[in-house]
């Protein structure tokens, strides 16, 4: 299964037997103070730098988040859109939960982009999915519903289950469906990353769409974060991660090796030239 998103001029193909795209998680004002309040002022040259920076670093797509309690979303995100596709051409990932703001940001977005996301939650997949099937974006779920994020493998799948036929019923094909299973840090809860990679398992055969995870989350609050992220991320891309959200500049020379011993980098070109470009 292939999703296909694009930005004015760049097309990126997402498949489970094609090299891993990586979605850069830079744009987000979260524990950002400086990103945080360029955002508050309307200052926009800061997320220019962090746009061009992490697709210099190997970033396919953009995630874009301007959530913060001094910014009105649905006036800044959509000039956020815009200067980011004036500065780089790849497509870019809306990630927002105000329905206004999204709308916003759809309106002037040339392209297919991922709106980032939709849960289980009925609000959610009310006032998302007509969006999606309206701007004909492809869309990220979370295993989340109204209940929260279930322990069990088997009942995070349910929940992907459900907004994958929901999407269905909404006119959405399950290929502009990427699943987020959501991983938790091991610091809480030393079964989270394994329930995580079974969650994984389970969506690929049973519903064979492309997945996304935001990786970092399994070393929040645990030293030596580094290695636990690149070890935790090689597992998920081998269980059926197919464009994790990360940090490009960290995590680009792990998921290429990781593409490589998995068959999907022909003669390691990929590799080999990332390595060459690293050592100059």
């Amino acid at each position: 299964m292939k999703t296909k998103i694009s930005s004015d001029t760049k097309e990126v193909v997402i498949g489970d037997d094609l090299p891993t795209v990586l979605i850069g998680e830079r744009i987000n004002p979260t524990g950002k103070k400086k990103l945080a309040a360029a955002l508050a002022s309307g200052d926009l040259d800061v997320v220019r730098a962090e746009a061009i920076a992490q697709v210099e670093a190997g970033a396919d797509v953009l995630d874009v988040n301007v959530a913060t309690p001094e910014v009105d979303e649905a006036a800044v995100l959509p000039e956020a859109i815009k200067t980011i596709m004036a500065a780089v051409d790849v497509p870019l990932c809306i990630d927002i939960n105000n329905p206004a703001a999204l709308a916003s940001a759809l309106a002037v977005y040339k392209g297919k982009p991922i709106v980032n996301s939709v849960s289980g939650e009925e609000k959610s997949l009310n006032e998302i999915l007509p969006l999606v099937k309206q701007y004909k974006a492809a869309v990220i779920g979370l295993t989340i519903d109204d209940e929260g994020i279930p322990k069990t493998p088997e009942k995070r799948l349910e929940i992907a289950q459900k907004i994958v036929a929901r999407a269905a019923a909404a006119g959405i094909p399950s290929e502009d469906i990427i699943i987020d299973c959501l991983a938790l840090s091991l610091g809480s809860d030393d079964t989270a990353g394994v329930n995580t990679l079974k969650t994984i398992s389970l969506v690929k055969a049973e519903l064979g769409v492309n997945q996304t995870l935001g990786a970092s989350n399994i070393s929040f609050g645990l030293p030596d974060r580094p290695r636990i992220n690149q070890t935790f991320l090689a597992l998920a891309i081998s269980a059926g991660v197919t464009c994790p959200t990360v940090n490009a500049a960290h995590a680009k020379a792990g998921v290429l090796a990781t593409d490589f011993v998995l068959g999907r980098d022909r003669f390691a070109q990929r590799f080999i030239g990332d390595y060459r470009k690293r050592q100059a």
